[in-house]
């Protein structure tokens, strides 16, 4: 479990235009099969690192998520981010590198 999957696990979207709430609900849906949805919504990331992010979990078998999909959900994390996350950036957490994730995961076996 990383930080960011502790903190909260929904956004009130009901503010956002029509297509990111529609974009929240694909974004919800896909992105809990793999992982919590707790934790992109508590992760600061730029533009390009959401891009990264979204792509590799694209390629990722079980992720079930589509090329045209992945564009949706790239698009909501970086509406997100500006919206949201980045006028208190304080209150989330950066993105962890891949070195990151695997020591905490270690530390926690």
């Amino acid at each position: 479990m990383l930080p960011q999957d502790k903190g909260p696990d929904k956004i009130d979207v009901s503010g956002y235009p029509a297509p990111m709430q529609v974009a929240y609900k694909l974004f919800t849906t896909k992105c809990s099969k793999c992982h919590t949805v707790a934790r992109p919504i508590n992760t600061t990331m730029t533009g390009d690192e959401w891009e990264r992010y979204v792509k590799r979990m694209i390629h990722k078998p079980s992720s079930g998520i589509s090329d045209r999909q992945g564009k949706e959900i790239y698009e909501f994390l970086t509406f997100d981010q500006i919206a949201r996350k980045d006028k208190n950036l304080k209150s989330f957490y950066p993105a962890l590198n891949d070195q990151e994730i695997a020591k905490l995961k270690a530390q926690q076996q």
